[in-house]
């Protein structure tokens, strides 16, 4: 019943209610728990010393935006098969996804020719040549993760698409299980294996996925309510109109989420000018706000769905109550956060700094100070991510990456470098130009989905009946 529930547009504001729940829930816990994923890696590089977590992290940072890039090109599957699924198009359903592991191939074989070149990329950016070296090393086996990994994006979106989202979090779990016990066994060579240190990560980091990726291909081939689509059905015959409308809808999501990635990157060097005690209280604010952010994140998720469906169905009653009702739950937690951040910063910070070390006691003043101010983002954090992925189950991408990237690098970015100065704000201002980005493309973004019919989005239904 509750699957039923969520494979079709509603017809009051209770049921979408309770499908925009039972689809979100675990689209949150499973983002916590694939945080919990980098997390994992990270504590371990650290047991291995500050040299192996150093060029661990210069190789994470490098790779993630390229994985994040082709995630976000092949997750048009999700609005695409929403679409097909309203419509009742069933046939269209399995050429996305069969398009998707196109995609996602065509991306891993663009993108591996140039992340193998990361030692060298690092020696050029002026990087130490024995932390490029280590770097190097990580990211010559964990490159191949991206075969896996955009695999993972694909089915992910398949399976969000017909509502079933608890496999992906039961999934994911059992990949931060196997990625703990990989990582004690290969960095450290415990149970009989060799100590490979930080080349057993990376060979953890391919095993993880390999294994995220295999459980769900087997669920949905196997499953009897899944195989009747036979996604892998001529998977080697091209389908160029479905092929390219993939890379039109996801590279414009792919590179708006680079655009706010990149951001907070950029941020977080602003910090570092002002010294080791702000760089850290900012480390510990962006934990504390990217944790909140997992709940409107996976609520996006769920709405990008659940617009799709009542798009693709061609009801734009069910369109509007589907973006609104995630907006208001999404929001509406972030309103809780920002309450908690606003009141009880200290509480927060507590977790992360020792609080009796008396060494410790300006980098707790200063993240409770930017906590303060990443309360006063939360609100718009959580309208901005809602917002662009409703406007994905419309198959609107283009312009919302216009915007996102206006609003993150042109009042952003700006806004956080000159406040951003010591003899400014400093680190207050830093987190300000935060502020004014997200703030700016909330607003924009909304006031797009609220003006939907206006500007035409609910006209475009060309690939649905395709």
């Amino acid at each position: 019943m509750s699957q039923a529930l969520t494979e079709r547009p509603a017809q009051s504001w209770s049921d979408e209610f309770r499908a925009t729940f039972l689809l979100a829930w675990p689209l949150v816990v499973a983002q916590v728990a694939q945080n919990a994923l980098f997390t994992t890696d990270v504590i371990m590089m650290g047991w291995l010393g500050p040299e192996f977590l150093a060029g661990g992290t210069l190789a994470t940072a490098f790779f993630m935006p390229f994985l994040l890039l082709g995630g976000g090109i092949v997750s048009a599957v999700a609005p695409l098969a929403a679409q097909a699924i309203g419509a009742r198009k069933i046939k269209n359903v399995r050429r996305s996804v069969r398009q998707g592991f196109w995609a996602a191939i065509v991306i891993a074989l663009a993108l591996l020719p140039l992340i193998w070149q990361i030692e060298t990329i690092l020696l050029a950016a002026g990087q130490e040549p024995h932390l490029a070296a280590l770097a190097g090393l990580y990211m010559h086996v964990a490159v191949f993760v991206l075969f896996p990994g955009l695999g993972l994006f694909v089915l992910r979106s398949f399976l969000s698409a017909l509502g079933s989202t608890q496999i992906i979090l039961y999934t994911t779990i059992a990949g931060v299980i196997v990625n703990a016990v990989g990582n004690y066994a290969l960095m450290f060579g415990n149970f009989g294996f060799p100590r490979l240190e930080l080349l057993g990560a990376a060979i953890t980091t391919v095993v993880t996925n390999a294994v995220m990726f295999g459980l769900l291909l087997a669920y949905a081939l196997l499953h009897r309510r899944y195989k009747r689509f036979y996604i892998l059905v001529r998977l080697w015959k091209p389908d160029w109109p479905r092929f390219v409308e993939i890379f039109r809808i996801g590279t414009p999501i792919g590179l708006t989420i680079m655009a706010e990635v990149g951001m907070f990157a950029i941020a977080a060097i602003f910090v570092g000018w002002l010294g080791t005690d702000a760089l850290a209280a900012h480390a510990v604010a962006l934990q504390c706000a990217s944790f909140a952010f997992m709940v409107p994140l996976g609520v996006g998720m769920a709405s990008t769905v659940r617009v799709g469906l009542a798009f693709g169905a061609g009801s734009d009653d069910a369109v509007g109550k589907a973006g609104w009702t995630s907006m208001m739950v999404g929001v509406g937690f972030m309103c809780i956060t920002c309450a908690l951040f606003l009141t009880m910063p200290g509480f927060f910070v507590r977790f992360f700094l020792d609080p009796t070390d008396p060494g410790n006691a300006n980098a707790l003043a200063l993240a409770g100070t930017f906590l303060v101010m990443a309360g006063v983002f939360q609100i718009v954090d959580g309208a901005q991510v809602v917002a662009a992925h409703a406007l994905r189950g419309l198959a609107d991408t283009t312009v919302p990456m216009i915007i996102a990237l206006i609003g993150y690098w042109l009042v952003g970015m700006p806004i956080a470098w000159w406040l951003g100065d010591a003899s400014r704000l400093g680190g207050v201002g830093v987190w300000t130009g935060l502020a004014a980005g997200l703030g700016f493309v909330a607003v924009i973004l909304t006031a797009r989905f609220a003006m939907r019919e206006q500007l035409g989005l609910l006209a475009r239904r060309r690939m649905v009946a395709a």
